[in-house]
């Protein structure tokens, strides 16, 4: 017993001053990492973990709530087989439907119910293109087109003065790829940093900016190795970079800028929260906006109604098709922050986030489709529009839009 013991006290040891090491070294962001996913059985990121992290409120406002018209048998009404079986398949927290501004479907699935919020996760980064949106019409931002470094003078200079060539590209190049991003290449994913957009390396860099301590100390240290505007590539650090310009221009949490121009004025029924990388930190806004399923409603049906007299219906209208640098359509399904799909010969934009997390706008149809969960199917022919997508908006249509 007493050897037992020994043993025992011994790994406990070890464990410990392990611990202590990957605490003491640059991934001491992994221990969050572990304690939000294998500890809890996840093997990554899933739409519940904002309650492992600090968060700050989305304040709404619940004497002003903008009321829904919901249809009798919104949430019994009966789904296709086909339907069924994705959602299923999926792991789908929530699927709700839209139609001429009236919730015709609404179905929650253990453990979501309409009172719970989940993580938007990449959604936000719409949201964040919505705030800068308005940050532009409030003129604290002159246009798309500024310099990020007007803002952030210090973007792309860590690598820069480390006088090394990264990849190939000379300290020089990667300093007049800096000198050349705007805003625009940061919300239309053109920005050329370098950011491997992976979700199952702990080591990463997507990793220590969702999980690490101080995401500003993460994004100093991105180089910029393609020239802005030239190379469509999906980055979660462009995203960042443009929240921690909001902040820049407008002494304020983004948590608090949502509150005031999006979750107020849009009449949102519940409060939201957004995660931080700390305590009182800042806002991992490539990310991690935490709401009720039909207040993500609410955001789609602003888009379809042209803005609500909240963000320009122009700059809407241009965000949701495909952006061209130089004459060249980078992505035929990206815009600015907004995914662009067809299935059936129907139109239809999105808002994406991981594990599929999705806000859909249907024009042709007046609807909007919102589907919350842990899990997608992929596009079987490898393209970017998963086939869970095109299955949510072909059913949706079918059963409701005609």
């Amino acid at each position: 017993m007493m050897k037992a013991f020994q043993r025992f006290l011994l790994v406990l040891g070890i464990t410990a001053v392990l611990f202590g090491v990957v605490w003491l070294s640059p991934y001491g962001y992994l221990i969050k990492g572990v304690r939000l996913t294998y500890l809890i059985g996840e093997k990554s990121a899933n739409y519940l973990d904002y309650k492992g992290f600090d968060t700050r409120e989305i304040a709404n406002d619940p004497e002003h709530v903008s009321p829904l018209a919901v249809s009798q048998d919104a949430g019994s009404v009966a789904l296709s087989p086909k339907l069924s079986d994705m959602l299923q398949r999926t792991q789908s927290g929530s699927y709700l439907v839209f139609r001429n501004d009236t919730l015709v479907c609404e179905r929650y699935f253990d453990p979501i119910s309409d009172t719970v919020l989940t993580n938007s996760f990449s959604m936000a980064k719409t949201v964040t293109c919505f705030l800068v949106q308005k940050a532009i019409q409030e003129g604290k931002i002159a246009s798309w087109d500024e310099s990020v470094r007007k803002f952030l003078p210090w973007v792309g200079k860590a690598a820069v003065e480390k006088g090394k060539a990264i990849d190939g590209v000379s300290p020089e190049q990667m300093e007049a790829n800096a000198a050349a991003l705007t805003l625009r290449h940061l919300i239309t994913m053109s920005a050329g940093l370098q950011w491997n957009e992976s979700y199952q390396s702990p080591f990463g860099i997507t990793a220590k900016a969702y999980y690490g301590s101080d995401v500003e100390a993460t994004m100093r240290e991105v180089p910029v190795l393609v020239m802005p505007g030239t190379e469509f590539e999906y980055q979660s650090g462009s995203t960042q970079l443009l929240g921690l310009v909001l902040e820049q221009v407008t002494g304020k949490h983004l948590a608090d800028l949502a509150s005031e121009w999006l979750w107020k004025p849009l009449g949102m029924e519940a409060p939201a929260t957004w995660s931080l990388d700390k305590a009182s930190g800042r806002e991992l806004n490539f990310c991690c906006v935490n709401a009720r399923a039909r207040d993500f409603g609410r955001l789609g049906l602003m888009v379809m109604h042209s803005g609500a007299g909240v963000i320009d219906s122009g700059f809407l209208a241009m965000a949701r098709t495909p952006f061209a640098s130089q004459g060249r359509v980078l992505s035929k399904n990206y815009g600015h922050s907004f995914w662009i799909g067809s299935v059936d010969g129907i139109d239809f934009q999105y808002y994406q986030g991981l594990k599929g997390q999705y806000i859909v706008l249907i024009p042709s149809k007046n609807m909007v489709v919102v589907r919350t969960g842990h899990g997608t199917e992929k596009a079987s022919d490898g393209g970017k529009v998963f086939d869970c997508v095109k299955t949510y908006v072909a059913e949706a249509v079918r059963l409701f839009g005609r």
